[in-house]
């Protein structure tokens, strides 16, 4: 799991980046609300932490621009004050979840959990784009125009739910290799190439309009345009 931690104060970015680590998350760090909203534009992350009370802008500020542009990710905020009415504002701003400080590691750890759990889709759940639906039980891509299906295989599976659990959004070949392979993975980029070619395959087999564009320099994003 990867997450962004938005936090000013040197000395607590520090021991919670390392909790984090321990506890096996890639960690992203910012000190600053300007760097922070940049970041959370730019990459993508399964969690935000976010303290309040940051240079630039604060907390609430950020999550409600990242709202604003449908960016989607599960936002935990951090902060010192533990006034409802601070409550409400943060979680009115797009947050998802909130902690006061202190707090104890172990609560941090449970929140994010289920925080992770929430940010996936339910067994019985099916995904849909455009003209297309992806079932999660049967791994198998379908097409609402033509009522054709087909069965996909592990890799294009997870690029599909992964560009639409992030649709409207561009995912550089980095990121993709990273979700589908593994941060430790030691797979070529061609692989993300060659399994896009398949992927996209698919999709014209079941005649879709929904494919997968290339964004030259830039990555790759799922564009349905004549629905």
């Amino acid at each position: 799991m990867k997450l962004l931690l938005v936090e000013d104060e040197k000395r607590m970015a520090q021991a919670l980046s390392e909790l984090l680590k321990q506890e096996h998350y890639e960690v992203d760090t910012c000190a600053d609300g300007f760097s922070g909203l940049e970041t959370a534009e730019r990459n993508l992350y399964d969690v935000i932490i976010l303290d309040v009370m940051l240079p630039g802008m604060n907390g609430f500020e950020i999550a409600k621009s990242l709202r604003r542009k449908k960016i989607r990710t599960p936002i935990l905020m951090l902060t010192a004050k533990s006034e409802l009415e601070d409550t409400v504002t943060g979680l009115d701003s797009g947050a998802d979840d909130y902690l006061t400080k202190p707090f104890m590691a172990e609560e941090l750890f449970a929140r994010l959990r289920a925080l992770c759990r929430r940010n996936l889709p339910s067994d019985d759940e099916s995904l849909s784009f455009g003209d297309i639906s992806l079932d999660t039980h049967t791994a198998s891509l379908s097409c609402t125009a033509t009522a054709k299906s087909v069965r996909l295989s592990e890799k294009e599976y997870r690029i599909l739910n992964y560009f639409i659990a992030n649709q409207k959004q561009i995912l550089t070949r980095e990121q993709l290799a990273v979700k589908i392979w593994g941060f430790d993975s030691d797979a070529e980029y061609n692989n993300v190439e060659v399994y896009l070619s398949f992927t996209r395959r698919k999709l014209a087999f079941v005649g879709a309009k929904t494919t997968i564009k290339a964004l030259r320099g830039i990555g790759y994003e799922l564009r349905c345009e004549d629905v």
